[in-house]
């Protein structure tokens, strides 16, 4: 007994001794609470900050985006103040507004990453607009040269060269004629109506939950909507391709290859950017990543995020090409009386006139009715005579112009 209340008296010591040690632990509140555990046992603690919901991320593209917005709303303000060539004009400064759409558009779906995939509803708006701009710009051409009816007294009978590098290399034989026009008007017109339609497909999808992007599953919207796109846009380009190679020469006083690079640039850029992103979401070189409000994130969103991200930077300097590319100089030097700002009314009238679709549905008419098959369209501008109300207006506000269409038979040319 004696050696066992011995042991026990050694035994009590050592425990109080050294159990008062894990009362230290009452100082764990200052380390956080153990990390949530995902499905595949990774810890939310361990995951490192997503960089595009970085203050630093959003502070970057929005100075870049806001300065492109400057440079190319300033542009599109010396345009319609010098409107002297509607014809043209219309078209030019509708292809500077891919400026303002693309990067406004980036930069809201940038701020607005999350779980909720809003940005899917902004790139529509942008992708629809990205048809209306190749539209815009063969209009713009066919404005160069006179139109129609010019462009097919030059090239009316001369025989299409065949070449592998332009793609001709199955016209092989055949000549120029008023079906090459159609086929070019056709080519670009057909993706002003896909791309509207794919994109609304696409937002009736995600609402039901069968569109992810990046996700090429046979049973996901993803894969077919991409395929559709891919085949309708690679037709207008090479139709815009196929009309900048026949008149390339004809074009030559209006420098039309840095317009073309730079207006294939913008669009070409974003294709191959959103394909190599998915491409690396695909090879797992993109994770899944958790925000800061600890929702998940897929993916594809986070491909998504990084396009925005870089399609802001590259705004800035789309708007440098363009400004170039597009200078309002020349309708400037044509204004009759000295430069001066003109009224507001005017800019109003020019931007409204600008953002009007008629042309476009007019155009669809013509080139897809098969009544006009073998008519080409002549645009002349006839300015109204001042009427006694006119003086009512004011001095300054400058009477609107007048377009008119004709329809000249093939055998006429």
């Amino acid at each position: 007994m004696s050696n066992a209340s011995r042991i026990l008296g050694t035994a009590v010591p050592l425990v109080s001794a050294t159990w008062p040690r894990p009362s230290l632990l009452p100082a764990a509140p200052a380390v956080p609470t153990e990390p949530q555990m995902d499905p595949m046992g990774n810890g939310s603690q361990g995951t490192p900050k997503l960089f595009l919901t970085t203050s630093l991320a959003r502070g970057i593209s929005g100075i870049f985006v806001w300065a492109a917005l400057m440079l190319t709303c300033h542009q599109i303000y010396l345009h319609l103040r010098s409107y002297t060539v509607p014809n043209e004009q219309r078209y030019i400064i509708r292809l500077l507004f891919i400026v303002p759409i693309y990067a406004f558009d980036s930069w809201l779906s940038l701020l607005l990453l999350g779980a909720h995939q809003y940005y899917v509803y902004f790139d529509s708006v942008r992708d629809c607009y990205e048809a209306f701009v190749i539209y815009s710009f063969l209009s713009l051409c066919f404005q160069y040269l006179g139109g129609e009816s010019a462009i097919m007294a030059e090239l009316r009978g001369k025989p299409i060269p065949s070449s592998c590098l332009s793609g001709t290399c199955c016209l092989q034989g055949t000549s120029y004629s008023i079906g090459f026009l159609r086929f070019c008007k056709q080519a670009t017109l057909q993706f002003c109506i896909i791309k509207p339609t794919m994109a609304a497909l696409t937002i009736v999808l995600q609402a039901f939950g069968k569109y992810h992007d990046g996700d090429f599953n046979v049973h996901s919207g993803y894969l077919y909507v991409t395929l559709v796109y891919n085949l309708s846009v690679s037709l207008a380009l090479y139709a815009l391709f196929l009309f900048y190679a026949a008149t390339r020469e004809l074009l030559r006083p209006f420098e039309p290859a840095l317009k073309f690079l730079t207006i294939k640039a913008v669009i070409f850029l974003s294709f191959w950017q959103g394909l190599l992103l998915a491409v690396l979401e695909k090879c797992e070189v993109i994770p899944e990543v958790q925000t800061i409000d600890g929702s998940r994130v897929g993916a594809g969103t986070v491909a998504a995020g990084y396009q925005n991200f870089i399609i802001c930077i590259e705004m800035l300097f789309a708007s440098m090409a363009l400004r170039y590319a597009f200078s309002c100089q020349v309708y400037a030097e044509k204004k009759n009386s000295p430069v001066s700002p003109a009224p507001m009314a005017s800019i109003s009238s020019g931007l409204k006139e600008t953002i009007s679709p008629q042309d476009i549905v007019q155009d669809a008419i013509h080139n897809f009715s098969p009544t006009y098959q073998q008519y080409t369209q002549q645009a002349t501008q006839e300015t109204p005579v001042p009427g006694p109300r006119a003086g009512l207006t004011g001095g300054g506000q400058r009477s609107r112009s007048l377009e008119k269409r004709m329809l000249i038979p093939e055998d006429e040319l």
